[in-house]
């Protein structure tokens, strides 16, 4: 038998035939949301954003201001929750508009695509 009949490892799918096929419900769409956040967080440069908005939130309440400086601190962790929550989501529409991420997240296992 062939390592595909078996189950083990899925067909490689085209990005033009997934990214045609997606919307009419040829395929189905295993994301790893582990992977999937770890991707998602350094493909945005999640930290780069977040540590200064909190940092600056964490100065401005430390020299007096402290209700805006609360409001940057919420803001970054917020930020961050959410961006991690919608990982999959995220990597779906990037994968989706970029063959370049389609294709790195498909070799490095991040999202599985197989036919239905």
């Amino acid at each position: 038998m062939t390592e595909a009949a078996d189950g083990e490892f899925a067909e490689y799918v085209a990005y033009e035939d997934f990214r045609s096929g997606l919307p009419a419900g040829r395929f189905r769409v295993i994301v790893d949301p582990k992977l999937a956040r770890r991707y998602v967080s350094q493909r945005l440069m999640l930290v780069v954003v977040v540590l200064p908005v909190i940092g600056v939130g964490m100065a401005l309440a430390l020299t007096g201001r402290t209700w805006p400086g609360l409001a940057l601190i919420a803001a970054g962790v917020l930020l961050n929750r959410v961006v991690m929550w919608q990982a999959g989501r995220i990597l779906l529409h990037l994968a989706l508009h970029d063959p370049k991420t389609y294709l790195q997240v498909t070799q490095a296992g991040v999202m599985e695509v197989r036919r239905v």
